[in-house]
């Protein structure tokens, strides 16, 4: 296994608006799903810090835009989950306007990468985000995580009938899982692509 340029990743702060987060400079790649698809978890995965992300098993907790910093000039930005039914309405259409101006306003915002449950793919929030990407011109990597719950079978399925229904766009599509680590190294070397071209 290659050495993991994400190790030293640390959090900085967590913002409720835009004006909140670190100077617009270097890159950044956003980390999206819904609130239960195990986002932290990922996130734990590919920096190899099983405590950088608050992981809970109540859906939801993240409301902000947490920051974790990669070096001096390149970061990773857990955004809030989204699609949870017990966050209040007035919380989700302040976290709607605050992402929406995220995507189209944020220079150093590189790529999206789009954590989804690998049980239930491409739901109606999930192709908002991809709408989003769409018209910012940003480029998207899925990740299908807890492929630990399929068989192989079935989870080979379901990555060929999203990279199908995706097929317009030409995103990456990749399974992962962050219980057994599966699809870790192919996630790492796509996220260092974008976050460290010069070190990748």
């Amino acid at each position: 296994m290659n050495p993991n340029p994400f190790a030293r990743a640390r959090f900085v702060l967590g913002a409720h608006e835009l004006a909140q987060l670190p100077p617009d400079e270097g890159r950044e790649i956003a980390i999206a799903g819904r609130s239960n698809v195990g986002k932290s978890s990922v996130i734990n995965s590919i920096t190899g810090n099983a405590r950088l992300a608050r992981t809970s098993k109540t859906p939801g907790r993240t409301q902000q835009l947490n920051c974790y910093a990669i070096d001096s000039e390149n970061r990773l930005i857990d955004l809030p989950g989204y699609g949870y039914a017990r966050v209040p309405e007035k919380v989700r259409r302040h976290w709607g306007t605050v992402l929406q101006a995220y995507f189209n306003e944020r220079c150093s915002l590189y790529g999206l990468f789009l954590v989804m449950d690998v049980r239930h793919p491409l739901k109606p929030y999930d192709l908002q985000m991809l709408d989003w990407c769409r018209s910012a011109g940003l480029p998207v990597h899925v990740i299908l995580n807890k492929a630990d719950k399929l068989s192989r079978g079935a989870a080979a399925r379901v990555l060929q009938s999203v990279r199908n229904e995706l097929a317009d766009d030409n995103p990456g599509v990749q399974l992962f899982s962050a219980t057994d680590k599966s699809g870790l190294e192919e996630a790492r070397e796509r996220l260092a692509a974008w976050l460290l071209p010069g070190k990748a």
